[in-house]
């Protein structure tokens, strides 16, 4: 059985693969020639802090054992077609380096652009990153893609092409992917087997035949009647921060997840309340009429495998599917926490960024009870507001297009910390509001590091410049450090939940563009406080160990 056991060797693995293509597309500006290396490579890898991805298996079967490899293999190709999506023949980049360091931060980054300082490329001949990544045409402008008569041209699963006459066409991912697909629809089967689990069975089978179709609405609805299966798979073509150019273009993705049963049965009674938090949004009444899907589930997981999207640059945590605003609206979302990931991010990262950026007698109010809070929250918040414009323009996402990956975060963060301010004053949390605000403020400093280019910190960055200039912080000149107002914080909370609620209610396009324009930037005092952070040595992110290997499977 052939498995990838560290995280490098399975990116490169994926790297080299050569996509069976029906047209081509190749993203950057050609294949560089004269390559060389930057002395801060070293430094970006040190930016990453290693983990190793275990859980403890002794509570799964033989059979669910033996699944876990073929899950990993299966996932393994979502690494080769997320390389085709982001960047495109990844083997003649690789080819044409000689630098271990930088072969390895291409790995990590899925391509020449480090992802974590605003895709700025790292590597000599290597021009900018397209906005549209590889799924449309380098030289496609905007208005050629709106005059284009192609009814799927907006869909999540086609690339943009041109045909022998330069004219623009579409291809399904299922055709570009023909061959990659159907060995990993056939791991997914043989995976199927051998559980034991009907749900999850049935979720398997289904999954595997929507990478042959591209039509993965029946799979998200089974996914969510999953109720009792320890193992869980996440794969295919998911989110859309990749498309900068419009947000439409799904990237593959994969996690391996063991679910952490008593975790999960805690944390299942939170999703009741959501109808409830709905109606009480700070927001005028037409921008909450939608009422969320009451199916939602809770979970808690030790993920053992990334792979693709989910494993460039800054690593996922925490999880919300499915994206598909029809499920969403019937059966609402199931919401995952990663938690041994989340474990890793918080002593490595966040306890440090605390000591050294939050004023000391609040430091005690950091706490990964209040960071596992905030993460779970963010994820129980896509749920609520508003997924259709109420003025006809269509969805949040159609109406918004590139800005609606970020403003989406943006909401769920602020409306993740409403939901426990309100779930606090009803009795239904431990812990202290005080934990939950400073952990917020310390984990905008965290993200906010992500840079511009990742949707998630560049909602944090809108969030810190709103917090600051509505008085949620301050920060002592002396000693350099952050202190909360707590009161006004709560304040702010509310004005930025009314104003994210509102833009995208109105689908207001050019309302979201001025708001990221005033206040999505890093000014030059932030700048030198998380320069300070990188002085320290306090890593940015992770990478993973990870593998059968790792597990001690064989």
């Amino acid at each position: 059985m052939k498995s990838r056991h560290l995280f490098f060797a399975s990116v490169l693995a994926a790297a080299t693969f050569s996509c069976n293509s029906k047209t081509t597309g190749e993203a950057g500006a050609g294949n560089p020639t004269a390559v060389q290396a930057d002395d801060s490579i070293q430094q970006k890898l040190d930016m990453y802090a290693t983990v190793r991805l275990t859980t403890d298996l002794s509570k799964l079967s033989e059979k669910e054992k033996q699944m876990l490899p073929l899950l990993m293999q299966a996932s393994d190709i979502m690494n080769e077609l997320y390389w085709y999506e982001t960047y495109g023949k990844g083997d003649s980049l690789l080819a044409a380096l000689d630098s271990e360091p930088v072969k390895k931060f291409v790995q990590l980054n899925y391509g020449p652009w480090d992802r974590l300082n605003g895709n700025e490329p790292f590597i000599a001949g290597v021009g900018p990153k397209p906005a549209g990544a590889n799924f449309y045409p380098e030289d496609m402008t905007k208005e050629e893609f709106e005059q284009a008569d192609l009814p799927d041209k907006a869909s999540q699963y086609t690339f943009l092409r041109r045909d022998e006459n330069g004219k623009l066409v579409t291809v399904p991912y299922h055709v570009q992917f023909e061959e990659e697909v159907q060995r990993a629809a056939g791991l997914l089967k043989r995976a199927a087997d051998l559980t034991e689990d009907a749900g999850l069975k049935k979720y398997l089978n289904l999954r595997a035949e929507a990478l042959l179709t591209d039509n993965y609405q029946p799979s998200d609805l089974a996914w969510m009647d999953m109720k009792s299966n320890k193992l869980d798979l996440v794969i295919g073509p998911i989110e859309t921060y990749e498309d900068k150019l419009f947000g439409y273009k799904a990237s593959h993705e994969a996690y391996v997840l063991v679910k952490d049963m008593d975790w999960s049965q805690r944390l299942a009674r939170f999703a009741a309340f959501l109808p409830e938090l709905q109606r009480g949004l700070p927001v005028a009444a037409k921008y909450k009429k939608e009422t969320p899907g009451s199916d939602a589930d809770l979970n808690a997981y030790d993920v053992v495998y990334y792979a693709g999207d989910s494993n460039a640059g800054g690593k996922t945590i925490a999880i919300n599917l499915p994206n598909d605003e029809e499920v969403q609206l019937t059966r609402g979302t199931r919401r995952l926490q990663l938690k041994n990931a989340m474990r890793a991010k918080f002593d490595k990262i966040m306890v440090p960024i605390a000591e050294e950026l939050i004023a000391e007698d609040q430091q005690q109010h950091v706490t990964f009870d209040a960071f596992f809070a905030n993460t779970m929250f963010h994820e129980v918040a896509h749920g609520l507001g508003i997924k259709n414009t109420i003025n006809g323009k269509g969805t949040v996402r159609e109406a918004l297009k590139e800005h609606a990956s970020a403003l989406e975060e943006g909401k769920a963060d602020i409306l993740g910390l409403y939901m426990i301010t309100q779930l606090k004053e009803k009795g239904e949390l431990e812990g202290s509001l005080e934990d939950y605000y400073t952990t917020f403020l310390a984990g905008i400093f965290r993200s906010v590091r992500f840079g511009a280019a990742d949707a998630h910190g560049k909602a944090n960055m809108v969030r810190f410049n709103f917090f600051k200039d509505n008085g949620a912080f301050e920060r002592d000149e002396a000693t350099g450090k952050y202190r909360v107002n707590y009161q006004k914080m709560r304040e702010a909370m509310n004005k930025l939940s009314e104003t994210i609620l509102t833009l995208q209610g109105n689908g207001d396009y050019e309302g979201v563009q001025k708001l990221v324009d005033e206040k999505g930037i890093i000014s030059p005092q932030l700048q030198a406080d998380l320069d300070r952070l990188s002085e320290k040595n306090i890593p940015v992110d992770i990478v993973f160990e990870q593998g059968p290997a790792v597990l001690g499977l064989k």
